[in-house]
């Protein structure tokens, strides 16, 4: 692997595990402000990085990467410019887990298209394990996107 892909992959790790301690924060009504400064950068810089990669026209990934910066964006106003006061707080909890479940969406693809295991099982990622894993991946932060926005309303 490259530099810039090792930096990729290691940043885009820091901001998933970053952002579950986030999500944790946000399920039980807690502000971890250090963790969401390291999510946000984090993650910020993973979709930076991404633009990098050499461009074969518009695929998935730039797609993820320009709808996660445009989240992100959302998020930080919310959190620090609007300091989450009225709907400012569901919508950022909203957007702050969207852009989490972007990146894992694209941790499950990667990992499909990397790990030998995976890759047997999936190795179109149109198989039933992959979708399954996606489907369930998003059916997951469905609930704990809801359950965080209702715990995290109150001040």
């Amino acid at each position: 692997m490259n530099t810039l892909t090792v930096v990729h992959v290691i940043i885009s790790l820091i901001g998933i595990a970053s952002g579950l301690v986030v999500m944790v924060g946000l399920l039980t009504g807690r502000r971890p402000n250090g963790w969401t400064a390291l999510f946000q950068a984090s993650t910020v810089a993973t979709s930076v990085t991404g633009f990098f990669f050499p461009f074969h026209g518009f695929t998935p990934a730039i797609a993820v990467g320009i709808i996660s910066m445009f989240l992100l964006a959302i998020a930080i106003l919310a959190r620090y410019g609007r300091r989450l006061a009225g709907a400012w707080r569901w919508i950022y909890v909203v957007t702050a887990m969207v852009a989490l479940c972007l990146n894992v969406f694209v941790l499950i693809v990667q990992l499909f298209q990397k790990v030998p295991a995976l890759k047997a099982l999936a190795p179109t990622q149109s198989e039933p394990p992959f979708l399954v894993t996606q489907l369930f991946a998003l059916a997951l932060f469905v609930v704990l996107t809801i359950v965080a926005s209702i715990k995290f309303r109150i001040e």
